[in-house]
């Protein structure tokens, strides 16, 4: 007798289809993402936040509803949302581009306030879908068409380390920085954005988890490359690690 121990989830459209670049880390981490929805029974008390990127597509991958918002306002309009309907999880996804570079100020003043929704950031080093363009978090020497010759700190400054900022902030109840290079990250992965949820869901502040993710195309790499290179580059200025966590204060 065969017996099921993995099919689709049903936060994900029966017919929807990922339409990343080959070896592009954003559809693990949507199917993380819609797992846990499952699994908190959440799908018709869901509002997600597509921003613009290549997170834009929300709703063409997600049975759910999804809202749009302008480049790095993501957690304005979720905050809106949330004020209003209070009694739905709202989450953001956003890219580096957008949550850590044109809309880093929305991001710090969201945290800051505590406001009770959740934001996945997927961080490639690149403004991935207008061009491979440097963002934010770009790395030292890393080459972009932006930076040809690669980054230079004397000229652009250093990577910005996303996840250690918003730690920093009284507002916020979870934040983190993950990988999705192995199963072994994967999972922890899945467990640092279910934290992310239950800061939500308990009502303790705002949630944020940073996923270090391939680009192939804009990294000019095979797909087996780029994950190296994360291991092997990424993680060297960019470290894996759990910067804040009061999800337990409830228990207290």
């Amino acid at each position: 007798m065969e017996t099921l121990v993995y099919k689709r989830p049903e936060s994900l459209l029966k017919n929807g289809r990922f339409t990343f670049c080959p070896g592009c880390g954003h559809g693990v981490v949507l199917r993380i993402i819609a797992e846990l929805i499952d699994e908190y029974n959440l799908k018709n008390d869901t509002i997600a936040i597509s921003s613009v990127g290549c997170s834009i597509f929300l709703e063409k991958f997600f049975d759910l509803d999804v809202a749009g918002a302008s480049h790095g306002r993501s957690p304005c309009v979720a905050t809106g949302i949330k004020r209003c309907k209070p009694e739905k999880f709202v989450f953001t996804y956003q890219g580096d581009g957008d949550a850590a570079t044109i809309g880093f100020n929305e991001t710090i003043h969201t945290a800051c306030r505590g406001e009770h929704i959740t934001t996945i950031m997927i961080n490639n080093t690149n403004f991935g879908m207008t061009g491979g363009q440097a963002s934010a978090t770009t790395l030292v020497g890393q080459v972009t068409t932006t930076t040809p010759e690669g980054r230079k700190a004397e000229l652009t400054g250093y990577p910005l380390h996303a996840a250690e900022i918003v730690a920093k902030c009284d507002g916020t109840a979870y934040s983190a920085r993950v990988a999705i290079t192995d199963s072994k990250n994967i999972m922890q992965a899945k467990k640092a954005i279910r934290k992310a949820f239950e800061a939500q869901i308990k009502g303790l502040g705002f949630g944020f988890v940073e996923v270090l993710a391939t680009c192939p195309t804009n990294w000019h790499m095979t797909p087996s490359e780029a994950v190296q290179h994360i291991t092997d580059v990424t993680e060297k200025v960019h470290c894996i690690g759990v910067y804040k966590d009061i999800t337990e204060q409830e228990k207290l």
